[in-house]
C-alpha cells in the first residue's frame, strides 16, 4: 500500500479576490455620515441653507430660484478678465423666475474650511438678493460683513 495523497479535486466555483470569506466590502461610510456627501452636494446644502435663512425674513424670495454652477461662463465674465465673479443674479425672463446663481469653484478656491465657505456663500447670496430687492446687503441681513 502506498501512502500517496489522492489528487485534489478542484473547486468548480470561480476564484474571487475575497480569499478570507468576509464577503463583499460595503461603502466606506454609511449614508448618514458626512463623508458620504460629495463636495458639490455639501456646497448645494450651504446655498440652500442660506436661501432658507433669508426666506424667513423676506417672504418674497419664495418665488426666486437659487442655483449652483461650477464656474461662470465665458460670456458672463467681466470685460477686465481679471476678476472672477462668485455669483450673479439672472433676472426673470418670460416664464422663468429670478435666479440667484452661486459659482462653486471660485468660492471653494477662496476658502480653506467649511466654516469659511459657509460664510462666503451666505455673503454672496445676500449680495445677490440685495441687488434683486434694490437694497443694501446690510438691510437684507444685518449680520452681513460682520463674521
Amino acid at each position: 500500500m502506498s501512502d500517496a495523497v489522492p489528487p485534489r479535486v478542484s473547486d468548480r466555483r470561480p476564484r474571487h479576490r475575497d480569499r478570507h470569506g468576509r464577503g463583499m466590502r460595503g461603502p466606506v461610510a454609511p449614508p448618514q455620515v458626512p463623508l458620504a456627501v460629495s463636495r458639490s452636494e455639501a456646497f448645494d446644502d450651504l446655498v440652500r441653507d442660506s436661501a432658507h435663512r433669508l426666506e424667513r425674513h423676506w417672504p418674497q424670495l419664495a418665488g426666486v430660484d437659487f442655483a449652483v454652477q461650477e464656474v461662470p461662463r465665458a460670456d458672463g465674465m467681466p470685460a477686465d478678465g481679471v476678476t472672477v465673479p462668485l455669483g450673479r443674479l439672472v433676472p426673470a425672463h418670460g416664464h422663468r423666475p429670478d435666479c440667484v446663481v452661486v459659482y462653486r469653484r471660485p468660492v471653494e478656491l477662496r476658502t480653506k474650511s467649511r466654516d469659511e465657505r459657509a460664510l462666503l456663500v451666505h455673503e454672496v447670496v445676500v449680495e445677490q438678493v440685495a441687488e434683486l430687492l434694490g437694497l443694501s446687503p446690510e438691510s437684507v441681513d444685518p449680520r452681513y460683513g460682520q463674521d
